[in-house]
């Protein structure tokens, strides 16, 4: 007998992330239901499964995880040990790195579901680059977008590689890349043009409608 499909919450802190994100999973009708769509918003009660995009993630992933009512899977571009135990120190039920196509994300999610603690790091099914991020139209990719992100936010360089757990010199390289396509010269430049194209997160809910 089939099952019904897993009654997701997407979260994080941008509405163009978690937009992009369901626009990925829906290729899963019948695996995936996506609930509601929370940008700064606490998901709601009525879901099986919260997934978290970490895309400028910095608030406390503790208090989030102990105040959602359903288990928690992070979905996140760090791949280091650190990163991956630190999640699951802090009670996620699930992390999955941004490398993974659909397919593996589904099933994660499905696993999550009944019960399972699952990581997925495995980037081999990832045939093409999914979803949207701010800054996306204008060239940058995921990555400096996040950066961006963080740096419209008051983090130095350092903090930014602690964060995101890469090397100060890869930030360092992200950031050049970042201004180039952007057209900046200097950091306070680089703020002005990422808040104006809305690197700045806003509060937001969309609860599609539902199939019945």
């Amino acid at each position: 007998m089939s099952r019904a499909p897993v009654r997701v919450a997407l979260v994080d802190d941008h509405m163009i992330v978690v937009r992009g994100l369901a626009a990925m999973l829906a290729d899963h009708p019948d695996r995936v239901e996506v609930v509601e769509l929370d940008a700064l918003r606490d998901p709601p009660d009525d879901v099986n499964v919260v997934l978290k995009d970490a895309f400028g993630m910095v608030d406390d992933l503790r208090d989030f995880v102990a105040t959602s009512k359903a288990p928690v899977v992070v979905f996140a571009f760090a791949t280091d040990p650190a990163a991956v135990r630190q999640a699951l120190d802090l009670g996620v039920a699930g992390y999955v790195f941004k490398g993974v196509g659909g397919e593996t994300l589904v099933s994660a999610l499905e696993r999550v579901r009944r019960g399972e603690r699952v990581v997925e790091l495995d980037s081999a099914d990832r045939t093409e680059v999914v979803g949207d991020w701010p800054g996306r139209r204008h060239g940058l990719s995921e990555r400096e977008a996040e950066i961006l992100t963080l740096i419209c936010r008051g983090m130095s360089n350092n903090q930014v590689a602690q964060h995101l757990y890469l090397s100060i010199n890869s930030v360092k390289t992200y950031i050049r890349t970042a201004y180039r396509k952007i057209g900046a010269e200097s950091r306070s430049q680089a703020v002005i043009w990422g808040l104006r194209h809305g690197f700045v997160p806003t509060p937001g809910r969309v609860r599609p409608p539902s199939r019945d």
